[in-house]
């Protein structure tokens, strides 16, 4: 939607949480929650832009959970997320929106739908909010804690976000009513007088609030990426002048080095080459040309990065890599928690989903005669069914 900004509403401590690490920091199928709600909203809105209103102490934790995502700078956010809303409006003025969609950092399913929603809304309405219409029977209790009344359900629903809005009338009811400690964004703008409409959410559009749900945003994720699928990829450098090799992303001590276009890593373009495969997305030749010089000295970790980003555009997960490189020297076992560390820390997943070994071929064939380094790979991923 031209003119549509959305903000991600980032800033709060999860005191009911708990722990040191803010949740929407906490690791989520190998990345932060956070991170998973900022690609759903560049996945589903067509946004002209993107920004966060995060913790001023965590700037840090967003840079790494928020790296390589075409976001705006992020604003800090205040005591309460009425605050956190109104500078993320306010930084957004020179922009001149149209219309503004806000949504929880702590919601890391938000799916296309619930987003398109909110904004087909608008065309009708001051704003939109999704949410679920109550199905339990709801009781009011009172002081003693028994039962006091039974409430009619038929007109109840639980607020979500995203909650869109148009800009201009909203930001006036965030300013006019600044401080008011309201809980969502709704009753800002109700409070102002603006017409809101209740659109349908998502029953997985789950907000991160204990440990409990953690767990089940882990289990919606894993299934809903349930068409797996695996990669290969093999790669082959040989020895030349040098002091040091790369593999698997670290600087390995050594008598040569490896000749190639980049930084001839074998480990890690055999790994790009299996998560490339794994989407039927070609070989690495064909993303990064040896003939074009922008690659010349490279950092391999670049071309594994870009493979993984592209199965997340695609909605996937990468769910476990496992490289083999093949050797005479130098020795990869000293070495091997650093790669498993480097790679984990590449592709955003745990280090528990990596593994890296190592053999040789007794002598036989050009590794073993000491040509060159060979390494092979295999990737499994999930795609959404």
């Amino acid at each position: 939607m031209p003119g549509t900004y959305a903000i991600a509403v980032a800033a709060g401590r999860g005191t009911r949480f708990g722990g040191e690490t803010p949740k929407q920091y906490r690791m989520l199928a190998g990345r932060p929650v956070l991170r998973h709600a900022l690609e759903a909203l560049l996945r589903g809105g067509g946004f002209a832009g993107v920004v966060a209103a995060i913790h001023p102490d965590d700037r840090g934790r967003y840079e790494q959970a928020a790296s390589d995502l075409p976001l705006l700078p992020p604003v800090h956010g205040g005591a309460q997320r009425q605050d956190s809303v109104l500078a993320a409006l306010e930084a957004l003025a020179p922009f001149e929106p149209d219309a503004v969609l806000v949504h929880d950092g702590a919601r890391p399913l938000l799916t296309p739908d619930v987003t398109g929603r909110v904004l087909a809304a608008l065309a009708v309405a001051d704003g939109a909010v999704a949410a679920l219409p109550v199905a339990d029977t709801v009781k009011r209790a009172g002081a003693s804690g028994d039962i006091a009344a039974t409430l009619d359900r038929s007109a109840l629903w639980r607020a979500q976000t995203p909650q869109g809005f148009r800009y201009g009338p909203f930001l006036a009811a965030h300013r006019h009513n600044s401080g008011a400690g309201l809980s969502d964004d709704a009753a800002v703008a109700e409070r102002a007088g603006l017409r809101v409409r209740l659109v349908l959410g998502s029953e997985e559009n789950l907000k991160i609030t204990t440990e409990e749900d953690l767990a089940r945003a882990e289990r919606l994720l894993l299934a809903r990426c349930g068409d797996l699928r695996s990669g290969f990829g093999f790669d082959v450098h040989r020895f030349g002048p040098g002091d040091h090799v790369m593999l698997c992303g670290v600087r390995v001590p050594h008598s040569q080095g490896l000749i190639g276009h980049s930084d001839a890593d074998v480990g890690l373009h055999a790994l790009t080459d299996a998560v490339l495969g794994a989407i039927g997305a070609g070989d690495i030749g064909q993303h990064f040309p040896p003939s074009d010089p922008r690659w010349r000295g490279a950092e391999s970790a670049h071309f594994l990065r870009h493979a993984v980003e592209l199965v997340r555009a695609r909605g996937g997960l990468l769910r476990h890599l496992d490289v083999t490189i093949v050797c005479e020297a130098p020795r990869i076992g000293p070495h091997r928690p650093a790669m498993v560390e480097r790679i984990a820390a590449i592709t955003g997943i745990g280090p528990d989903r990596v593994s890296v070994k190592a053999t040789t071929t007794e002598g036989l064939g050009f590794t073993g005669r000491g040509e060159g380094i060979a390494a092979q790979a295999v990737a499994t991923i999930g795609l959404p069914l």
